[in-house]
């Protein structure tokens, strides 16, 4: 499986946790554009907390947020989680995010924290990790056909569905 002999999970924020793609395909830009109470105040992605709790306990909180953003949105990433009160929510430990500057250098992270199981909206991002990470899964609303060899899981109780059938009982 991994060099720690048991799956772990890696999670997307942007568009996956919070901001999800709108069922026509489009953004809700207020997260990243608007003025930092607007974006507080925008909601997780529909089931996004009550999954990640039930997977938290799946994966005994080997559950880590790995986002790519800049300085300013990985503060508004932070003070969202605080806000929203996500880690009390989920379970996820408050320790467990990690940010890079380059979609591609998730793959660093995933490497060093034996990431198993990683759900993200971006291909280029599943491309990267793709002979790294066993189980990938596309999240949300995607314009173009999704590759085979990845799993597409629209929302999240597609993807509590799909990660849960890797996982034993």
């Amino acid at each position: 499986m991994n060099s720690y002999g048991q799956p772990r999970l890696g999670v997307d924020f942007g568009r996956v946790i919070q901001g999800a793609a709108l069922p026509d395909g489009g953004a809700d830009t207020v997260f990243l554009s608007g003025a930092i109470e607007q974006a507080l105040a925008t909601p997780p992605t529909d089931g996004a907390f009550e999954v990640l709790a039930r997977l938290v306990e799946r994966f005994d909180s080997r559950v880590w947020v790995i986002s790519k953003c800049g300085p300013r949105v990985q503060e508004r990433t932070l003070q969202w989680l605080d806000h929203q009160g996500f880690y009390q929510r989920t379970g996820v430990p408050r320790e467990s995010v990690r940010c890079c500057r380059k979609r591609a250098d998730k793959a660093v992270h995933c490497a060093e924290l034996g990431i198993t199981h990683m759900i993200d909206d971006r291909l280029a991002v599943h491309l990267a990790l793709r002979d790294l990470v066993p189980h990938l899964y596309l999240f949300g609303v995607q314009a173009e056909p999704v590759p085979e060899w990845i799993e597409h899981t629209p929302t999240w109780p597609d993807v509590e569905s799909a990660v849960g059938a890797t996982l034993s009982p």
